[in-house]
């Protein structure tokens, strides 16, 4: 069993073996199918970071500064070449390009997806870190956008535990190891049905209310 990505044929089950393997097969979906950039990243162990800088500030939580971009559209072939020079390298995605993301405490996540989902709206991937926080993935520009749509909605003189991911940002993506701690898991999963991701400004009144009854 298997699919085909940019020509390279993607094996499923018992023949998937290895976590290289998994590395190149998921990196390879993210290219290919989603549409996203992909970095190598550094990983944490012990407190220090495969990056090699000891004062590393963000110890496996950021892409190696010396490792290429695979670039959206990249086969399978091309993933392995880049991972086989960074083996147990971390899936990280740029943020800012393909999309933003508004990241909140992850028990609100929960709760504001299940209503989202309730509601009807359209949903993008909503990603989990070990760190507690969701991340829902929305169109490229939210960043830029957020002060002025927290403001329009009533919400900008509100303490809310929500923030959002712009350019030059980076997020550990499923199903890497997060700065140590664990792994990135999906709450949302990508699908290839689900279109572009959403406007910020259809989540964001959820969310800001989520997050305020929350903190109450």
């Amino acid at each position: 069993m298997g699919f085909t990505i940019g020509g390279s044929r993607i094996l499923s089950g018992s023949r998937r073996r290895g976590a290289r393997a998994t590395e190149c097969t998921v990196a390879a979906e993210y290219t290919g199918l989603w549409g996203w950039d992909v970095v190598p990243g550094a990983r944490a162990a012990s407190g220090r970071c495969s990056c090699g800088d000891p004062a590393c500030t963000a110890p496996g939580a950021h892409p190696l500064d010396f490792a290429p971009e695979v670039p959206a559209g990249s086969t399978l072939d091309a993933v392995a070449e880049v991972w086989s020079e960074f083996p147990g390298a971390a899936l990280m995605l740029p943020v800012g390009r393909t999309f933003d993301v508004l990241e909140v405490a992850e028990q609100a996540g929960h709760r504001a997806l299940v209503r989202l989902e309730r509601m009807g709206l359209p949903l993008g991937p909503v990603c989990v870190t070990p760190t507690d926080r969701a991340q829902f993935f929305v169109a490229p520009g939210a960043a830029a956008e957020l002060p002025q749509l927290l403001y329009r909605m009533g919400w900008d003189d509100a303490d809310l535990d929500l923030r959002c991911l712009g350019p030059g940002a980076h997020i550990t993506a499923p199903p890497s190891d997060h700065a140590g701690l664990g792994p990135a898991r999906w709450l949302r999963p990508p699908t290839l049905d689900a279109g572009a991701p959403p406007q910020a400004r259809l989540l964001l009144g959820t969310l800001a209310y989520i997050c305020h009854r929350s903190a109450m």
